[in-house]
């Protein structure tokens, strides 16, 4: 029998590695200066890994619960270190191109599969805690970026390197450590409950909350609530990405912060982001995913109305931090919620499925964010527009209770049925 939280540590190895990707401001000027291009040409090649990063999710998210997390996690080893290290060579050839193929294309396919190569696992070996499970693996991509940045600046230093040296040296470490990590992954024997927990659902001190439904991916795209989520996780990443995208600038326009300062904050950023993650997926669990949700959108909708009108560099700083607890948390609870809500047979594939709304919101985020502020000069009026955002976020959080409790109300009644024909 597999040690439970070895899982969850395997799994925090994957998700650490991949969300290195998260740090890929570190290298984006060292590469425009070195290949004399753009800023933008240079960002390309991260929009084009979160791309991938939802569209391999879906696509791959079959293979997952068909092969294995193990398989799974083993595949997105080879496309990540493949994709990273093949960066080296794309600097070696000065390509854009290939940097887009490599970093954008292969490397966003590792990146998609590994997210949810765990997810289902985890999951499984935590019937009692899923939220705080799933919360320590997508834990650590939220902390990647600021463990990554620091590797990355201290390989690029050394004269013998440089960029290209650094991304071969990563896309080995990378590969091993997702490698060794999955090998331990494996989902728990059928009905598996925890020692402890299994004494207390048999002298009646805990209960496991039942699944909603039992359903396959292709049975949930066809389900409202379906819809419901992933609406709510697109306006959730949608306003929190391009918060980050913007965060040194609009603190030094809208608060005074110093160019240090708003680099200070932007560091600090990537941790209340991993905190929020750990902190909100666990909390979930005590309060249930739907109230957890509906209290994000609640805190955001304030957050984002009062945030223009702060100039107190302090206070501005720690709305924003709030903020970022909260689009972390997001990504956390969501595949807790996931399971909630269409049971645990094919999670990896609607979990898959449900982050094409990542993809979209990474590319409409930060562009919605840019349009308004070249025609409006000013960060607040996108600010008050992303608030009505959550507004609607909230208006779907409570439909979809409401969808809940009339599908529970409806299973009901088809128990009682089911026990008076018996």
């Amino acid at each position: 029998m597999k040690n439970r939280w070895l899982i969850a540590l395997s799994a925090v190895g994957i998700h650490i590695s991949i969300g290195s990707v998260y740090a890929w401001s570190v290298v984006a000027k060292p590469i425009m200066n070195l290949f004399n291009c753009s800023i933008s040409q240079v960002t390309v090649t991260f929009a084009i890994a979160i791309c991938f990063l939802g569209l391999s999710a879906a696509f791959l998210g079959h293979f997952v619960e068909k092969e294995g997390p193990r398989k799974a996690g083993m595949l997105a080893a080879f496309f990540f270190g493949i994709g990273v290290a093949g960066s080296g060579l794309a600097i070696r050839f000065e390509s854009l191109r290939l940097l887009y193929l490599c970093y954008g294309v292969l490397g966003g396919i590792g990146l998609g599969t590994g997210y949810i190569a765990p997810v289902s696992t985890l999951i499984k070996w935590f019937p009692d805690k899923r939220g705080m499970a799933t919360g320590m693996a997508i834990m650590g991509f939220g902390f990647a970026a600021f463990i990554s940045s620091f590797a990355m600046k201290k390989l690029m230093s050394i004269e013998s390197l440089g960029i290209e040296g650094m991304f071969y040296i990563l896309g080995v470490i990378y590969f091993l450590v997702m490698s060794i990590s999955a090998q331990y992954l494996a989902p728990p024997p059928k009905d598996w409950v925890p020692a402890g927990f299994k004494a207390k659902l048999n002298n009646g001190t805990k209960t496991i909350k039942l699944d909603l439904s039992q359903l396959t991916a292709n049975e949930a795209v066809r389900t409202l609530r379906f819809y419901f989520l992933w609406l709510m996780l697109f306006i959730n990443i949608s306003c929190g990405i391009a918060v980050i995208s913007v965060a040194s600038p609009m603190g030094q326009e809208l608060a005074g912060l110093s160019v240090a300062a708003a680099a200070g904050m932007v560091a600090i950023i990537g941790i209340f982001n991993g905190l929020g993650r750990i902190g909100w997926s666990s909390i979930s669990d005590h309060i249930g995913r739907p109230v957890t949700w509906t209290i994000f959108f609640i805190i955001q909708i304030v957050a984002f109305l009062v945030l223009p009108q702060i100039r107190n560099p302090v206070l501005f700083q720690a709305v924003v931090f709030l903020i970022m607890t909260c689009y972390g948390g997001g990504f956390a609870s969501v595949p807790a919620y996931i399971s909630d809500l269409f049971g645990t047979k094919q999670v990896s594939a609607i979990h898959g499925y449900i982050l094409t709304a990542w993809s979209a919101a990474g590319i409409f985020g930060p562009m919605f964010l840019a349009m308004v502020k070249d025609k409006t000069q000013n960060y607040s009026t996108t600010l008050y527009v992303f608030s009505g955002f959550f507004v609607i976020a909230l208006i779907l959080s409570t439909l979809l209770i409401f969808n809940i409790k009339a599908i529970m109300a409806k299973n009901h009644i088809k128990v009682e049925e089911q026990v008076c024909l018996a």
